[in-house]
Formats: structure tokens, C-alpha cells, sequence
């Protein structure tokens, strides 16, 4: 598929994200809208009835993605980063690899209607000295064929080596909002750089 936001493998960092308009991303607007240059993820009058995902409609595979978020709101929200991720037809859910956010999961890889579970992620005891709970953070995903790593402002949560050769290596990158307490979870800067295949 073709949208917005599409450069040829091995061309520099693109914006995701025009700071005002959808473009390039698909998803349910109940639970996203733009505000101040950023992608609003949920409310805070309002708990979120399920999972909602704000989807690119273009397809990624070897990349580096840097976003700056921040959680507003409940201190038991979560939301993550979807990448190399499909959507489950007819359905709300999406399948593939979530960087975490949130709760005891900042910085955690998890396996989002897969295999259910954190792949690797940081010991729950730091999380508190490298996340930002009130304010942004930033967050970098880099996926290399089986190698994926996780950095939360600055400090590497992941470093994980996907072994399982059926595991998709390429997907849409998509913006959660968990179902659960009525929370924002804010997104900016959203930049892609594309890895050559190897």
C-alpha cells in the first residue's frame, strides 16, 4: 500500500506524523485526535472501552522509529508502540510486537495477540530511574531482521533475538491506548528511518 509518508529503502528519517492532519494512519477517531502537534491516544473523561489502535497504512520492516510520548492521566494506564504488526480482520485487536508503556511494562517487549507475553524487558526496579512518569519520554525501536532493541530515553531496555523464523519481519507501526481507566497517552515527533535488507 501507498500513503503519505512512503520513501524509498535506505533513504534518511521521515517524519510519520505532519503534526496536524492523519494522513498516513488509520484507526478509530473516537479515541484519537490531534492536539498541539501531537496524536492524542484516548480521554480523560472516558475509560476506553478496549484496546485502540491508531495504524499506519504503510508496512515497515528493518527500521529505526524515535517518538517522544508521555501519560497523562491514571497511574494504571498502558499503551505501547505496534511494529511489524497486522490488524485481525473484523476485529479491534492487532497482532505483532508492542513496545510497552505503562504500569510495571515501560521499556518491555511484548507479543500483542500472539503469544501474550513480555519477550524481555528491564528489571521492574529501574523503571522508576528511567522512565518519566510525568512527563515525555522518548522512545526508540530498532528492528534489524531477528534483532530487535528497545531504548527509553536514552537507556537499552531490549536487546532481544527473535528465534522463532515464522514471526513476521515486516508490518504496520500502530499507536495503543489500552483498554482499562479513562487516561491520555500523547505521541510526537514520530520519525522512520529505513534499514537496507540484508
Amino acid at each position: 500500500m501507498t500513503g503519505c509518508c512512503t520513501v524509498p529503502k535506505q533513504a534518511g528519517s521521515i517524519s510519520l506524523f505532519d503534526g496536524k492532519s492523519f494522513n498516513g494512519w488509520e484507526g478509530n477517531k473516537e479515541f484519537f485526535r490531534i492536539e498541539d502537534g501531537s496524536i492524542v491516544a484516548g480521554r480523560l473523561d472516558k475509560k476506553i472501552p478496549n484496546n485502540e489502535f491508531l495504524c499506519t497504512t504503510d508496512e515497515y520492516d528493518n527500521f529505526e522509529l524515535r517518538l517522544k510520548f508521555k501519560v497523562v492521566g491514571s497511574p494504571n494506564a498502558n499503551a505501547g508502540i505496534q511494529f511489524r504488526t497486522k490488524r485481525i480482520p473484523n476485529h479491534h485487536e492487532v497482532i505483532g510486537f508492542q513496545a510497552d508503556i505503562g504500569q510495571n511494562y515501560w521499556g518491555a517487549l511484548y507479543d500483542e495477540s500472539r503469544r501474550r507475553k513480555v519477550l524481555a524487558g528491564p528489571a521492574v526496579e529501574d523503571i522508576p530511574k528511567i522512565a518519566n512518569f510525568k512527563g515525555w519520554n522518548d522512545y526508540r525501536i530498532s528492528a534489524r531482521e531477528n534483532h530487535i532493541q528497545l531504548f527509553l530515553n536514552g537507556h537499552k531496555t531490549v536487546d532481544y533475538m527473535e528465534k522463532d523464523p515464522n514471526i513476521a519481519k515486516s508490518g504496520i507501526i500502530a499507536l495503543q491506548v489500552h483498554g482499562g481507566p479513562a487516561c491520555e497517552i500523547w505521541y510526537k515527533d514520530i520519525e522512520i528511518t529505513r534499514y537496507p535488507n540484508y
